[in-house]
């Protein structure tokens, strides 16, 4: 396999991207029906199947594109539905809920550390190649793309998991208010991570916001992945 050849170097993100947000979805539903809505389950998104989770621009065309392009690549799926009234306590079960997400990309995450570390352990110093590599690259590139989606999604806006968890910290009036802010969440993503930049270049969000601690967390499971090593 040549590291240089573009199907090779859009599988290895592609592939980690699909599962990674596959588990962060289902973890939404999983929490939901924990706590008292079936929804998920009854409309058959608690599947790891990645076609009942694809959203057509999110899942492949943003992110094939950026493969190619040689950008930080990330997306999202169609979100698993969730009826708050169905919870048994609607408040603090979409915090729950929202937070289910990005907890899977972390507990992810410190799964791929922890198979880095041991691939690297029976390497015994060997430089992989192969099957083996590519193996490797796709673990390196889940490990980054966990991370990346965990505090991605904690950003407090609409449409992320952080904006419904500031709905359910905010008094009642103030979180109705919010929670009519959602409505628009694709065109504020739009609107903040995308002209915002090119208006101005100071504001990028990713880079700004989530890149800083994405960077250190990373630097910390690399670190586990060592010692495991």
């Amino acid at each position: 396999m040549n590291p240089d050849n573009i199907v090779y170097r859009t599988a290895i993100w592609i592939i980690p991207l699909v599962i990674a947000i596959v588990f962060h979805e289902v973890a939404h539903g999983w929490m939901a029906k924990w706590l008292g809505d079936p929804t998920a389950e009854e409309q058959k998104r608690l599947s790891f199947n990645p076609v009942r989770h694809v959203d057509p621009v999110g899942t492949i065309i943003l992110p094939l594109g950026l493969a190619i392009a040689g950008a930080p690549v990330f997306g999202w799926a169609k979100p698993v539905p969730v009826i708050a009234q169905r919870l048994r306590n609607p408040r603090w079960g979409m915090v729950a809920v929202a937070l289910a997400g990005p907890g899977m990309n972390l507990i992810l995450a410190t799964i791929a550390a922890i198979l880095i570390g041991a691939a690297a352990a029976l390497s015994h110093g060997v430089q992989p190649t192969g099957i083996a590599a590519f193996v490797l690259a796709n673990l390196f590139n889940f490990l980054l793309v966990n991370v990346f989606l965990a505090l991605f999604n904690l950003l407090p806006m609409p449409p992320f998991d952080g904006g419904h968890v500031v709905e359910g910290l905010l008094p009642r009036p103030l979180a109705a208010q919010w929670a009519r802010i959602g409505r628009f969440g694709f065109l504020l993503l739009i609107l903040v991570l995308v002209v915002l930049p090119m208006v101005v270049p100071g504001a990028n969000v990713v880079g700004r916001i989530v890149a800083p601690p994405a960077e250190a967390l990373v630097g910390w499971f690399l670190a586990l992945a060592q010692a495991i090593a």
